[in-house]
């Protein structure tokens, strides 16, 4: 049910997105324009692309609602911290290996009884 709400939502988006860039620039917001000039009422005339808009601006908000309500029934009653375990006090915990010392990082030598460093006899 979600990856159909999903599917329908980004196909939504792109409707959205196509409709808004096919329509003609009326305003002057930046500066930017598409002259028009002329007398404009105060009612604008409701064109087929603005109420394809207006239509897809509302199921879109209602996807957006739709997939907000299915993710908050997929996530409650758990929470994060819930995914977190403790271990048990009875449990034994695994022994944490102890840090190498200096003498462990070097490699092995050919006799295992001679020194690591030459001395300077």
């Amino acid at each position: 049910m979600e990856n159909v709400v999903l599917i329908i939502h980004l196909l939504l988006a792109l409707g959205l997105i196509a409709v808004v860039l096919l329509q003609r620039s009326e305003g002057g917001g930046l500066g930017m324009g598409g002259g028009g000039g002329g007398a404009m009422t105060g009612r604008g005339v409701a064109t087929a692309l603005s109420k394809i808009t207006w239509a897809l601006a509302v199921a879109f908000i209602a996807t957006s609602i739709t997939l907000t309500i299915l993710a908050a029934e997929k996530s409650a009653g758990s929470s994060v911290t819930d995914s977190l375990t403790q271990p048990a006090a009875d449990e034994e915990t695994p022994a944490v290996p102890a840090s190498p010392l200096g003498s462990d990082l070097l490699p092995p030598s050919a006799d295992e009884n001679a020194p690591l460093v030459p001395s300077a006899d």
